[in-house]
């Protein structure tokens, strides 16, 4: 071999290595100082966003893939849009769903262009024979498909929970994977976000028709609706809903669903955010694999929606149904990554917080109202405080309101414990702690950053802000926002609702279904090897401290090593079939205090300690567990043990809570949800169900109080054992 050869051969040689060590590419990431999560941030380059954190608790992995569209991108001619395209994303692509996409093509064309044709003739009888065909196409074309192809793969990852939900501003597709099977999670993904194909249309505009059929007949949508067409008149997130109208839903178009899925499911519109058990490189690099093909809209478009006019005067909106009346009051606030949001969040928390708000204490405490509540609704354009509540027997829906908008009157006015602050950042705190224990908390966060168009640092610091604000910052801010003129009011009236009118589902003939068929695509997935994970078995004697608290009580301790959390839990072999006064016993503590503090007192020391307890008494069992911040357990404790120990009777609580258990079971009657929970209970039981396991209204009546406190007073005399975690 002569000297150049020699030369050339090491050169290429070189060369060959050179390539083969920098095959490995690497990704560059952002990241946050003091990141909890420590979450890696990436945009691949064509646009994509990925989200990652570790969390080895478990060896599975939370996946969302969040798209930045939603309900307020429909086309105004084709409301319900968006909403409908989620539903088709489920049936498959040209290699999964189909036996035959190259015979089954044509017919899928051939209807998209009948229901063209559909959605523009106006003559019943002309519309009926159209349909007919489209029919009869989709008919011939099921001979090709193979529902619910998707979900057998799904199985065969071993994934579970998959979901998809569509609201105002997204749409996000979820599934819950074992961390051994990432590769094949993002094969089956990618192939669905870029090859996705419209079929089985007109069969999912039945379940599309049912879904809406069933929010005409829901109460709270119907008062969300209102509440949403009252502040926003301009913005679509007031004048379209996300199930759309009746008539667009009656008229759908697949050429325009084809067009807004070019259009917004592209990478640089889409995010796939993941927490668990992963390797942030090797995932990084699976996700480029499949994912990193996926072709921009360089023109993606930004959306010149309207701004709403400020609202000078009260707007009054009234909806009807079969639920128990109530009220509901809403302000109009700037969006999600607004600065003010932050500020919001800690006026709805001064306001009502569950334990110790103004709402809570002036009223639900005082038993001034059968309950109320309060809550800030984020959206990405604008966001929301909503207050509501539920009238006691005898009292008006305007009683109602006005008690609630005295308490805002309190907040402007500065009328409360400046304490609350430093407590509010307490729960802050606890709130995101609870939250990342989940994967599913943990990815939920990152969808909401990325829809919301937030940063990731100012998520990160958030609560360090909150805890800035002063007494004068949030009655400033009342002040501005909360004003005695510019809100929405719905009453939610009981009657019958005139727009109650249900869609006509048109006639379908069944469908073939292919049970027994499957695509090579599904058959490659479930032949596939993947690395199996190992089981880790927890020995009972060693993994788990079983120790003796005083009086021979048996406690199985397990060292909480995630975060700063604790739970305790008193196990007791007792409940409602044992006692049908327990759980009326534990009702009544929410309204008593000691000999030397008011129930108000305790509720503010819990909050302040961020710290909560609750009783559940089951149909065998009752839980009394008491959790929260593990630096304030020893106070959390003490004080809790006292109130068990040293309740004490309120005579003019019991009768209040003795009439508001009376219309809360009269309004339950009402309610469709608790109707089918007892129907539910009976087909178990039969007429003798645990249900049923409760005091009568002559035993609630004649109960004397002190009845309910000896059982609180006695709780701790009975055998248990102690969880501590």
């Amino acid at each position: 071999m002569n000297k150049r050869l020699k030369l050339s051969c090491l050169s290429l040689f070189l060369a060959l290595v050179i390539c083969s060590c920098s095959s490995q590419k690497k990704y560059s990431y952002e990241t946050v100082p003091n990141d909890p999560l420590k979450a890696r941030i990436y945009t691949l380059d064509n646009g994509l966003k990925v989200y990652l954190t570790v969390n080895k608790e478990t060896p599975r992995i939370q996946t969302f893939i969040a798209v930045r569209v939603g309900g307020k991108n429909d086309p105004a001619e084709t409301t319900g849009l968006a909403h409908y395209f989620e539903h088709l994303m489920f049936k498959g692509t040209d290699k999964f769903g189909t036996k035959d996409y190259a015979a089954e093509k044509p017919l899928l064309d051939a209807i998209e262009q009948q229901f063209e044709i559909y959605r523009k003739t106006t003559n019943e009888a002309e519309r009926k024979a159209i349909y007919h065909t489209i029919d009869s196409l989709s008919y011939e074309a099921s001979k090709y498909a193979i529902p619910n192809e998707y979900d057998k793969l799904m199985a065969a990852i071993g994934s579970t929970g998959s979901n998809a939900y569509t609201w105002y501003d997204q749409t996000v597709y979820q599934e819950d994977i074992p961390s051994n099977q990432i590769e094949n999670w993002a094969k089956i993904q990618a192939d669905r976000f870029e090859n996705n194909v419209i079929r089985g249309f007109h069969t999912e505009l039945e379940a599309v028709y049912e879904e809406k059929n069933m929010s005409l007949t829901r109460d709270n949508s119907k008062v969300q609706e209102a509440i949403f067409s009252s502040l926003f008149p301009k913005h679509p997130y007031g004048t379209q809903t996300v199930l759309g109208t009746q008539e667009n839903l009656k008229n759908p178009s697949i050429t325009n669903i084809k067009n807004y899925y070019k259009q917004w499911y592209v990478p640089n519109n889409m995010a796939i955010c993941m927490s668990g058990d992963l390797d942030p490189d090797a995932t990084i690099a699976l996700i480029d694999k499949y994912f990193g093909g996926l072709k921009p809209n360089p023109e993606l478009p930004k959306l010149d929606l309207p701004k709403e006019a400020p609202i000078t005067q009260p707007v009054v909106k009234e909806v009807l149904g079969p639920d128990a009346e109530s009220v509901a009051l809403a302000w109009r606030f700037p969006g999600v990554s607004d600065k003010d949001f932050e500020i919001l969040q800690v006026v709805s928390q001064v306001l009502y917080n569950g334990k110790a708000g103004l709402i809570d204490l002036d009223l639900n405490q005082q038993q001034k109202v059968l309950n109320s509540y309060g809550y800030p609704m984020g959206l990405a354009d604008y966001s929301a405080l909503l207050l509501g509540g539920l009238p006691k027997q005898g009292q008006t829906l305007e009683e109602v309101k006005d008690l609630l908008l005295s308490e805002i009157k309190k907040l402007r006015a500065g009328e409360f414990d400046e304490k609350m602050l430093e407590a509010n950042i307490n729960n802050f705190k606890l709130g995101e702690l609870q939250n990342m224990e989940s994967n599913e908390g943990r990815a939920d966060m990152f969808v909401n950053s990325f829809i919301n168009g937030t940063d990731w640092k100012n998520e990160v610091t958030a609560i360090d802000r909150m805890a800035k604000l002063t007494k004068e910052d949030i009655v400033a801010f009342a002040n501005k926002y909360l004003k005695e003129d510019n809100y929405a009011v719905i009453y939610k009236k009981q009657g019958k609702d005139p727009n109650e009118k249900k869609m006509t589902k048109p006639e379908i003939t069944p469908i073939i279904t292919n049970r027994d068929v499957a695509s090579p695509f599904l058959v490659e997935v479930q032949e596939s090897a993947v690395k199996p994970i190992e089981p880790v078995f927890l020995d009972y004697q060693k993994d788990m401290s079983q120790l003796k608290a005083k009086s021979d009580i048996p406690v199985l301790y397990k060292q909480n090593v995630a975060n700063d959390l604790f739970q305790l839990i008193y196990v007791f072999d007792m409940g409602n079939n044992h006692d049908k006064a327990l759980g009326t016993a534990f009702d009544y503590l929410e309204y008593l205090g000691t000999s030397d503090m008011t129930p108000e007192e305790l509720k503010s020391e819990f909050y302040r300690l961020a710290c909560t307890f609750y009783v559940s008494p089951g149909n065998e069992r009752t839980y009394v567990v008491l959790s929260g911040l593990n630096e304030n357990m020893p106070a959390a404790v003490q004080l809790f043990e006292k109130l068990l120990a040293d309740a004490q009777v309120n005579k003019e609580a019991y009768t209040n809570m003795t009439s508001d258990i009376l219309k809360a079971r009269s309004d339950a009657k009402l309610n469709q949800g608790q109707n089918f929970s007892r129907l539910m209970s009976f087909a178990m039981y039969g007429p003798k169900s645990p249900a049923t396991n409760l005091l009568t209204e002559a035993e609630l009546t004649n109960m004397n109080p002190q009845e309910l406190v000896d059982r609180i007073h006695n709780q701790n005399s009975y055998k248990h054992r102690i969880l501590y975690y």
